[in-house]
């Protein structure tokens, strides 16, 4: 059975449709990324999880009890949110130990955990510090390490990485990945950045305007988006009107639109007479470095297709170059 279940799930906002008909299974010790643009409803149904906002209609599982109308300090649940909301006059030490306090656990054992997760978060020489006397990663570690100690069911997470410069956005997500898997505790990750839930996910759901699109792994969602939307919003496809790309490359396709990931276009000088792909000509129109990979923007007969290369030396093509272009034919996704 899953550890969460959402079923038949709506929300509304007055005559705002927010949440339309969720059905959703969480496993156990997963890592699941809610991912989709802003409004699109994922913060709300994470809230819905915490009790924090009022189901209209449907119903919450969590362990296989419903939960939909339990309060929210009664559901087990750890929630970090994109503003840190720590305590400025404590100490690291008080803040994370504020809801074992509320517990009323023993002091011993508060002392103890506390020390254990700021050990787990990388923080044991800052258990005397002040907020304000930390970077920013080390306050939303500290949140972390707060939503943590006291063993929730489920840890909640908000767009926790947001406010953190790229760098350090960077370094947090893996290890929130590695404290994730070695406590083994089932997470929801909240965010808009594709590349966020592709590095961390075990399972990503993509939302859009109350629905879920697609569900999968990443490499589910990136290698086989089913929708214009979700080749749009994941990856660097380059979508074209199936009528066009058709009238270049000599075949007929039946969708509406196609996508074409820019790392299988291949280019060469001279032309590929393989069966199995597509082959085209044209002109290279722009090309933009993108640190080891150049992406070619080429002009097909009046349609733009952009290549990946890896750059292993040597003169780069240059704008109005001609090329030929090779692209296999499995390899161009047709969408619903």
């Amino acid at each position: 059975m899953p550890y969460i279940r959402f079923v038949d799930l709506n929300k509304y906002y007055d005559k705002n449709h927010v949440l339309k008909d969720i059905n959703l299974d969480i496993e156990k010790g997963r890592l699941v990324t809610l991912l989709g643009p802003s409004g699109c409803g994922k913060s709300t149904l994470l809230r819905c999880l915490a009790g924090l906002e009022e189901v209209t209609t449907g119903k919450v599982y969590l362990d296989g009890l419903d939960i939909t109308n339990t309060s929210p300090r009664d559901r087990g649940i750890g929630m970090v949110f994109q503003q840190y909301s720590l305590f400025p006059n404590l100490t690291v030490a008080d803040n994370v130990a504020f809801g074992l306090k509320i517990r009323k656990e023993p002091r011993d054992d508060v002392v103890r955990k506390v020390k254990n997760i700021l050990g787990l978060v990388g923080l044991s020489e800052k258990i005397n510090n002040y907020p304000g006397q930390l970077s920013g990663g080390q306050q939303q570690r500290v949140a972390l390490a707060r939503a943590i100690v006291t063993e929730p069911k489920v840890l909640l997470l908000d767009e926790p990485l947001s406010a953190i410069d790229a760098l350090l956005r960077r370094n947090l997500r893996i290890e929130i990945r590695r404290i994730q898997k070695e406590l083994h505790i089932t997470t929801i990750f909240v965010t808009h950045d594709q590349e966020e839930a592709m590095v961390m996910s075990d399972m990503i759901h993509l939302l859009s305007a109350g629905y879920i699109e697609q569900s999968g792994t990443a490499i589910d969602l990136y290698s086989r988006p089913r929708t214009l939307f979700a080749a749009t919003f994941i990856g660097n496809y380059t979508i074209l009107p199936a009528e066009d790309f058709s009238r270049v490359c000599g075949d007929v396709l039946y969708s509406r639109h196609v996508a074409i990931r820019p790392e299988i276009v291949h280019l060469g000088h001279h032309p590929d007479e393989s069966e199995d792909k597509y082959h085209l000509h044209g002109t290279i129109s722009n090309s933009m470095c993108h640190g080891n990979i150049i992406r070619y923007d080429v002009n097909c007969a009046g349609i733009h297709i952009n290549s990946d290369v890896i750059f292993e030396g040597g003169l780069p093509l240059i704008d109005g170059e001609e090329v030929f272009l090779s692209i296999q034919k499995e390899g161009v996704i047709e969408l619903e």
